[in-house]
């Protein structure tokens, strides 16, 4: 019963924007995102994407790839992070050895989410999904790296929010194809 609810209300949002003519915004995105997807976290998407100025006035499919860029940015700062923790004297060799790792999976974390928010900018919208999906894999495998260690990570809430977008960025790329 509740799908039906979530159903109906996803038709309501995307008639409203079709007879108004009128652009989304990120908290009505996200909100219909959520309800196609359970694993959009609806706080989170509507802060993210109400931090970035450019949302405004963005279309869902202007949200989509702004969605990726914001992925984009979360691992430029994850690599900074893992940076200092690098440089940090008394650093353990062990856990210098799982940064190194992880910045390597991140770097290419970045790549991905800037392929996403090309191949969505070109209406390429599988390709768009297909580099999001990469990004949540890159994010788990330098989770593994630390669990299979028995290490703690360090980048937990990086590599969650790096999830989230991900998941959002195809919730939302769901939304307009």
């Amino acid at each position: 019963m509740a799908e039906i609810g979530k159903l109906v209300l996803l038709i309501v949002v995307a008639a409203f924007f079709i007879v108004s003519g009128v652009h989304g915004t990120p908290e009505t995105t996200c909100k219909a995102a959520a309800c196609i997807d359970e694993r959009v976290n609806y706080d989170f998407c509507a802060s993210e994407l109400n931090g970035d100025l450019e949302s405004a006035g963005a279309d869902a499919w202007g949200l989509a790839k702004i969605t990726a860029l914001l992925g984009g940015s979360n691992a430029g700062y994850a690599k900074a992070e893992i940076e200092d923790m690098l440089a940090k004297p008394g650093t353990d060799d062990k856990l210098k050895v799982l940064l190194g790792q992880c910045h390597k999976l991140y770097d290419q974390m970045g790549l991905a989410f800037a392929d996403a928010a090309d191949g969505l900018n070109k209406r390429y919208y599988n390709l768009g999904k297909k580099k999001a999906a990469q990004a949540i894999q890159l994010a788990q495998q330098c989770d593994n790296a630390f669990v299979k260690a028995g290490v703690r990570s360090p980048l937990m809430k990086r590599s969650k929010d790096s999830v989230r977008l991900a998941i959002i960025c195809t919730a939302i790329t769901n939304l307009i194809m």
